[in-house]
């Protein structure tokens, strides 16, 4: 005992709990598998730049801008190729809000009855899949050039359980409309992505086949500390994964293998400050991608050479 009142034994201790720690750390932040995909990433470049999105090309266009008239609890993003603009939802004071491709308010739809809005997806001219985080459903609903207001009761609804913890549910949406597959993204507690077969439906009066499945070998590959946004590249046939607390979008193949990245941190991508709290992810058929930061920041990336 008298031998660890010592100060050089104290000082010894400290430091090895120090370390000790710090592993635990970075072993709860995937940061050694992350530092291995860099390797991996570096090496494999020219072979997967020629069948990927390949993110490390992207550079920052637009940064930071603050979407004026908005001040909070902006979530989610997509993009809509019929009109040519984004959409995303605020979930107090529900709204969905259509922006333009510059980040500026068109206009914006009051949402009665959806809970928790986190996010939304273009699904087909004029449908869009809205979630509701806590009570874990989704809602398909008609938007048009005369919408003004939505109500969830007047929508088809789907609930699905996917863990008890209602502060950790549905955070992402993306759709493959060729496979007519939605992928779902649980947040965390633990991190997880489904695949929807059956809903939205298609044709209405047709019998409802729902088929829900995961990949849990892709879901324990992947090294982000949660999800925030999905999104699905129909060209690719890639998945795009937005993580808030690893700073960091993700490209998988179609094989759901990690093979590209875009860092959300200053200094990378043109960027000059980190992307604070990123809630929201779209790439539009130009192939620029977008992303929305809580409370109301935009973000423009390019690849150069683009328009």
């Amino acid at each position: 005992m008298r031998y660890l009142l010592k100060p050089r034994a104290l000082l010894s201790l400290a430091l090895l709990l120090a370390v000790l720690f710090g592993l635990a750390g970075a072993q709860q932040m995937r940061l050694f598998e992350r530092g291995w995909f860099a390797v991996q990433e570096w090496r494999h470049a020219p072979e997967w730049r020629e069948r990927s999105l390949w993110l490390p090309d992207f550079r920052v266009d637009i940064e930071a801008q603050p979407i004026v008239g908005l001040t909070d609890n902006l979530s989610a993003l997509t993009f809509d190729p019929d009109r040519r603009s984004l959409f995303a939802v605020t979930n107090k004071q529900a709204e969905l809000l259509e922006l333009s491709l510059d980040g500026q308010i068109v206009r914006r739809i009051p949402l009665t009855g959806f809970g928790d809005a986190e996010a939304v997806e273009y699904i087909s001219p004029g449908i869009y899949v809205i979630s509701d985080e806590r009570q874990q459903r989704l809602f398909k609903v008609h938007v048009d050039a005369r919408t003004r207001w939505l109500d969830a009761a007047d929508s088809e609804q789907l609930s699905l359980s996917i863990g008890e913890d209602s502060n950790n549910g549905f955070e992402g949406l993306a759709y493959d409309s060729v496979g007519r597959r939605l992928f779902v993204a649980k947040e965390r507690k633990p991190l997880r992505i489904l695949q929807v077969l059956g809903f939205p439906q298609q044709s209405e009066g047709q019998p409802f086949a729902l088929h829900v499945q995961g990949d849990a070998v892709r879901d324990q590959r992947l090294f982000v500390s949660d999800l925030s946004s999905l999104m699905f590249d129909q060209g690719s046939g890639h998945l795009l994964l937005l993580s808030d607390e690893s700073h960091l979008v993700l490209e998988l193949d179609q094989a759901g293998k990690p093979i590209s990245s875009l860092s959300l941190v200053a200094g990378m991508h043109g960027l000059k400050r980190s992307v604070p709290q990123a809630e929201g992810l779209a790439m539009d058929d130009q192939g620029d991608l977008y992303i929305v930061s809580e409370p109301n920041l935009f973000y423009r990336f390019k690849k150069p050479g683009g328009e």
